[in-house]
């Protein structure tokens, strides 16, 4: 007990002390302060009254707020939530460097943490794999604390070997510089707070890793830095033993070094914006201890700092496991490629539809990993799939709307809601236009024709002219069964012929034949 008050005092006293003395080396000194972003706690195109964002509570649909659960309440700042035991319950939690975290996350005497999650440039939009760490960082958000998101205009330079058996390929400036873009882009929209929804939210920052590598020189920093780094240490992380492993292809000096680089931006975090966790997926823990490993080298055995610090931990690394289905296969992939964030590259129709397909088998844990839904809530819903009367894919349908509000905000997820009742023939309740069925012309075959051509054509010949249906025979027989539908109205004569009216937005018509058979045509 003696020993663990000893650690506490040494975190309390470093935590808490306002003025941190920078490196020795000379380099280090003359890096500037990198340039960054505070998210304004100003509105965007999300809706907060929909997706409260220090709430636990269910989320509805509803104008109406969700009331904040006591838990998140934080009046008089002599408690906040432990966001580790939170992350255990929810199974975001697989690795801590050190289980002092739990207390230091917790602990009303110390102020809030600065947490910090990496996220390289190698796409223009995040993917469904990057939505754990921004999950993670909210929760830290939701529980008081601040978050950093650091995009790699760096490392991203080099490319992570982690879970790679290849290096990756090199980008060129102006598509890396367009990938930074869309990447902060994309976080901002997710993690931006209001302050009308809660007062416990911490603050977020979004940095770019270039803005001091720029500046550092390759001899002084192998002097000063990589003189620290140990090669057994570095030869013995996962990543890079699997990539000895085959002999042909290897791994390049600079694939070698990435966790140096990684490391290093803990490193300067740590000393220059006060971040004392990093966190990432199960696979990055190689280049998590890299960095923790390097502040202690650095920072703790220095004769300036070494009575304030010691050997204490002051610094942690927190992994979450890989997001993984119940038969072991990768959760984000579609037949068509990765599981976008950016609704330029996957509509939130598409986004939507991906999570109302989950498995039952699935469901329960992603809504625990994906959502902000309370356990207890939860709980219900697994109880309800057991029950007599169930509606199928009731569960999805909360993880589906959950997860596309929280990425998309109420915009998207109206919009994915409303091109999935576009999808279902004879619903004549919701009105088409031109956006909502384009929303969905990506999922469906689609023809163009001009305008002349379907002006005043009998409706069975568009059904086959636009190649729905082989013939008009089979248009016929479709129709005597009640399965043809124009803009999802059920046609009710066989003499129909194309009105100007039945053009959408004078742009696109949605043919449907049965339920599933669809066309969207095309107007020039």
């Amino acid at each position: 007990m003696a020993a663990a008050g000893a650690i506490n005092s040494g975190l309390r006293s470093f935590l808490l002390s306002t003025t941190q003395r920078p490196f020795t080396s000379s380099f280090l000194r003359k890096l500037s302060l990198p340039t960054y972003l505070f998210l304004p706690n100003s509105p965007s195109h999300h809706n907060f009254s929909h997706r409260p964002f220090c709430s636990i509570s269910p989320l509805t649909t509803s104008q109406e707020e969700s009331p904040q659960p006591e838990s998140f309440r934080n009046p008089d700042s002599k408690s906040r939530a432990n966001v580790l035991h939170i992350l255990e319950e929810r199974g975001l939690l697989e690795s801590v460097t050190s289980d002092s975290l739990r207390s230091v996350c917790s602990d009303p005497s110390l102020g809030p943490l600065k947490v910090y999650c990496g996220f390289d440039p190698t796409a223009e939009s995040l993917h469904l794999g990057n939505l754990l760490g921004i999950i993670v960082l909210s929760w830290f958000l939701r529980c008081g604390h601040n978050a950093v998101a650091l995009i790699g205009g760096a490392t991203g330079r080099i490319g992570d070997p982690s879970g790679k058996s290849l290096e990756r390929p090199e980008l060129d400036l102006v598509t890396l510089e367009k990938n930074i873009s869309g990447i902060a882009s994309i976080i901002k929209e997710i993690l931006v707070c209001s302050p009308d929804v809660c007062e416990n939210a911490g603050k977020v920052q979004i940095l770019n890793n270039y803005d001091w590598w720029k500046d550092v020189k390759f001899l002084e920093f192998l002097r000063n830095v990589g003189r620290y780094a140990r090669v057994g240490t570095m030869m013995s992380k996962e990543s890079v033993k699997k990539r000895l492993e085959n002999a042909e292809q290897g791994m390049s000096y600079a694939e070698f070094t990435y966790q140096l680089l990684q490391g290093y931006d803990f490193v300067h975090l740590y000393e220059k914006e006060g971040v004392s966790v990093q966190i990432g997926g199960s696979d990055q823990w190689g280049n998590i201890t890299a960095g923790t490993d390097l502040i202690r080298r650095l920072i703790g055995k220095t004769s300036e700092n070494g009575a304030v610090v010691g050997n204490v931990p002051v610094v942690f690394g927190l992994t979450f496991p890989l997001l993984l289905k119940s038969d072991g296969t990768k959760f984000g992939k579609s037949e068509d490629g990765a599981i976008w964030l950016s609704p330029a590259l996957l509509s939130p129709y598409k986004f939507y539809q991906y999570f109302f397909t989950v498995p039952d088998d699935d469901v329960v844990r992603f809504l625990k990993i994906l959502t902000f839904l309370s356990i207890e809530e939860i709980a219900e819903l697994e109880r309800d799939m057991g029950k007599p009367g169930y509606v199928p894919n009731t569960a999805q349908r909360r993880l589906a709307e959950e997860v596309t509000r929280f990425v998309h905000g109420q915009e998207g997820l109206e919009e994915a809601l409303k091109a999935t009742e576009a999808l279902k023939p004879g619903n004549a309740d919701t009105k088409l236009d031109w956006k909502t069925i384009e929303g969905i012309a990506a999922d469906v075959p689609s023809c163009s024709m001009n305008y002349d051509q379907v002006l005043n054509i009998p409706i069975l010949d568009l059904y086959v002219s636009s190649g729905l249906l082989e013939s008009k025979s089979a248009a016929r027989r479709m129709f005597k069964q009640g399965g043809l539908y124009l803009n999802n109205a059920k046609v009710d004569s066989e003499s129909k012929k194309i009105e100007a009216d039945d053009i959408v937005d004078d742009k696109v018509i949605l043919l449907s034949a049965g339920k599933k058979n669809k066309m969207v045509v095309r107007i020039s």
